[in-house]
């Protein structure tokens, strides 16, 4: 039987913020007096994802500095964040150099989010009858599951854990029709999308097991039992249908990008050896060593030209 071909699509910036952080309490500074916490972490996951992996396809996705059609709808949206701290902004630089010394495509979209982006190329991905796991742990992503369709999601000193559709209804007792419409009663702290005020999870769920969908919930308002919930449905109605909008995840960015440009190929291990010693990552030397002994996707040469993807198409072209 024939193995499935599986493309991994890794949400750049949320693993960007994660290596960060996972090192807040204790930095890695090198002798220059640089953080390259935040470089190092994300490094460690793409060789493991690699190495343990082997993707067949592979592509690194980033936000851009652009708004979105979502703050263009909602000028609150993600209003609430704290700006990057000045010392991880100093390392994204470095990690892009990271990506391409892995020889994998560097995907943006100005006007769309990593999200988006991630959801156009996995359902094109499924159209192919090829396995995507999005390498994230962000909620959104739930509405994309799918037989062919999963959340690859690494946690700090756990196993990896893979979110499919079985793990989503244990979980969350959801269809991946109905995350939208949880999120959307919800709402979501990190993106400051509002929801219904009042509204939690424990509350979302129970309505979303009776009444099915939002749209439905709406249909039948005089059903909701609990005169408390109810009113705040009604009072919070214009906002429930705003955060959907908000939430759903956009599957039909137009890329200017071929599928095969996504295929694994070897990555330069004389330029990530490099990269490594001049930021002082020794473990990382050896790991790496020990990963060119290895494959990638079933090649050995690591002898490979840097490739060229029209894409990337902001920050002075990832400079």
């Amino acid at each position: 039987m024939e193995t499935k071909k599986r493309l991994y699509l890794i949400d750049g910036s949320a693993l960007f913020y994660r290596s960060y952080f996972a090192f807040i309490r204790s930095p890695l500074i090198n002798s220059r007096g640089e953080n390259t916490s935040a470089i190092f972490g994300f490094v460690s996951s793409l060789i493991k994802i690699l190495g343990e992996e082997k993707p067949e396809y592979i592509g690194v996705v980033f936000d851009t500095k652009e708004p979105t059609f979502r703050h263009k709808k909602y000028k609150e949206y993600k209003a609430t964040r704290e700006k990057m701290p000045e010392e991880m902004a100093d390392q994204y630089p470095r990690i892009v150099e990271f990506v391409r010394a892995f020889n994998i495509p560097v995907l943006e979209m100005p006007g769309y989010e990593a999200d988006d982006v991630i959801a156009t190329m996995a359902k094109q991905a499924e159209q192919r009858g090829i396995e995507t796991l999005m390498v994230t742990g962000d909620k959104d992503f739930m509405q994309l599951i799918s037989p062919l369709i999963k959340m690859y999601v690494v946690r700090p000193g756990k196993d990896v854990e893979i979110f499919d559709l079985e793990l989503l209804k244990e979980r969350f007792e959801l269809t991946p029709e109905q995350v939208i419409d949880f999120l959307a009663l919800m709402g979501d702290k990190s993106d400051n999308i509002p929801g219904v005020p009042g509204i939690g999870e424990v509350t979302a769920k129970k309505l979303l097991k009776q009444f099915g969908s939002l749209d439905n919930l709406y249909a039948n308002i005089d059903r909701v039992d609990k005169k408390a919930v109810r009113q705040k449905l009604i009072d919070g109605k214009e906002s429930a249908y705003l955060s959907r909008e908000l939430v759903t995840i956009d599957t039909r960015v137009p890329l200017d990008l071929k599928f095969d440009q996504l295929k694994a190929d070897p990555p330069d291990i004389k330029k990530l050896v490099e990269l490594c010693d001049a930021l002082e990552f020794r473990t990382l030397i050896d790991r790496i060593a020990a990963f060119a002994r290895g494959n990638v996707a079933g090649r050995t040469d690591i002898d490979s030209t840097e490739k060229k993807y029209a894409l990337v198409s902001s920050r002075s072209q990832l400079a």
